[in-house]
């Protein structure tokens, strides 16, 4: 299905993918990008080796031993240069990799550690990584191709397309490192983070259907509300798995496996709740046709962390936590603060005019299968707003900002939901009026202004 946007900018929802706990293994580990390109390499180089000896024999049997000699002058040059690459390499990659450590330790006291995920998915720096140990084992291997013999009617290998594979190696580790080098240094800066931050988790809010219930909890009360037209509920499945934060759930067979028992599902925990064995994971509405409920508890998948996938909140808590480590004493950086409230205020107003409480995953007849509950308005106001208003008070470049944006949410969100914007606002000025005693000195940090101070 082709993209399109919609009228908030954001990208038409594709449909819903599970979540692989493989691929999302792959992702957060560094062990398959280099242990592939070795494989590889072994591969390659015996293709290189079996393109030698064709050439070498090709070139006796048509008697041309002036060739065999010019190759094998060209291929004794080529040798003093795979060795130096190969002594090199290896200084080079830990040299270059120990300061990417220290870079990411960096970025993770400066930002937030739930940040350093962006380091290690990061794309580029695996690829080079990965040609690096190839180039240095593909060095290796050519060394060891090498033919003592000088004579060219006795010598048994000459590792010319060996040789001239290494150099392409070499080449494209330089092209790599540039561009590992200008990955690292963008990956460093602020803006580039929370930009990051911010387009993954619009990512999450196109995904999210428009289909949505009313911005209540869905509970377990009386059948009033939301739950009124779920039916009673007549079951409820726990987690059997092993403890850890719930990262997806399976929509598209949890709504086939709900159809198949004429059943309506309903998610107990959110996507981002840390879930332990014998917590309830999803309650049944109405009388399931066969009793295969019970391998509901395997449409789950939880980890060791949040990831964005089907997290409405993740990307605002981790741009909430960058804001609050910038505004501690110990970083005490009120500019980094508002750069990531910049992005909080475009989140948010991203969501401002959507449903929010529940969404309702239907079947193919339109029916309700699987209710999935999603943080409110109310609870992504205070998740963005209630701890950085806490810390920036003493920062008036911060409360200028925090009243500027929180006045332009307050034009832009219905009047239903403008409740939790203005209590933060009052909560705000209130904070600041008991905390700044001169009068022009308070009047100053209430002015509500975009830059904060410029």
């Amino acid at each position: 299905m082709s993209d399109w946007k919609t009228t908030d900018g954001l990208p038409r929802r594709r449909r819903h993918r599970a979540l692989s706990p493989w691929r999302e293994h792959l992702r957060d580990t560094f062990w398959f990008a280099p242990t592939a390109a070795l494989f590889l390499v072994f591969v390659v180089w015996s293709a290189a080796t079996a393109a030698d000896d064709a050439i070498l024999t090709a070139l006796r049997d048509s008697g041309d031993e002036d060739a065999v000699g010019d190759l094998l002058g060209i291929a004794e040059d080529a040798k003093i240069v795979v060795t130096t690459i190969s002594a090199a390499m290896m200084t080079f990659i830990g040299v270059v990799f120990s300061i990417s450590l220290v870079a990411v330790q960096m970025a993770a006291g400066q930002f937030s550690p739930r940040v350093v995920r962006i380091f290690v998915r990061s794309r580029i720096t695996k690829a080079t990584f990965a040609v690096f140990l190839a180039t240095f084992v593909q060095s290796l291997l050519v060394l060891t191709s090498y033919d003592s013999q000088r004579d060219p009617a006795l010598v048994a290998s000459i590792p010319l397309v060996q040789s001239v594979l290494t150099l392409i190696l070499v080449g494209l580790s330089v092209v790599l490192f540039v561009m590992y080098v200008n990955s690292t240094l963008r990956l460093m800066r602020v803006a580039h983070v929370v930009d990051l931050i911010t387009r993954e988790a619009l990512r999450v809010v196109a995904s999210m259907p428009l289909d949505v219930s009313a911005e209540e909890p869905v509970g377990t009360g009386p059948s009033t509300g939301p739950n009124s037209d779920l039916g009673p509920e007549t079951a409820r499945v726990a987690h059997h798995g092993r403890a850890g934060v719930l990262r997806d759930v399976d929509i598209a067979r949890l709504v086939r496996m709900a159809r198949q028992n004429g059943v309506v599902l309903r998610l107990v925990p959110r996507i981002g709740d840390f879930v332990v064995p014998g917590t309830p994971v999803f309650a049944v509405h109405g009388e399931p046709a066969t009793k295969g409920l019970r391998a509901l508890s395997f449409q789950v998948y939880v980890g060791a962390e949040r990831t964005f996938h089907q997290d409405l909140g993740f990307g605002l808590r981790q741009l909430s936590d960058i804001a609050l480590r910038a505004l501690s004493p110990a970083v005490n950086d009120p500019t980094t603060a508002v750069q990531a409230m910049d992005r909080i205020v475009q989140f948010l107003s991203s969501v401002a005019q959507r449903p929010l409480g529940a969404l309702l995953h239907r079947d193919r007849r339109g029916t309700v299968r699987l209710v999935q509950p999603v943080p409110g308005w109310t609870e992504l106001v205070d998740l963005a707003f209630t701890e950085i208003r806490g810390c920036a008070v003493s920062s008036p470049q911060v409360t200028r900002r925090l009243l500027a944006g929180l006045d332009d949410l307050l034009g832009a969100v219905a009047e239903d939901r403008r409740e939790p914007l203005v209590r933060h606002r009052t909560l705000l000025t209130q904070a600041v009026e008991r905390a700044v005693p001169e009068a022009a000195d308070r009047a100053f940090a209430l002015h509500p202004d975009r830059q904060g101070i410029g």
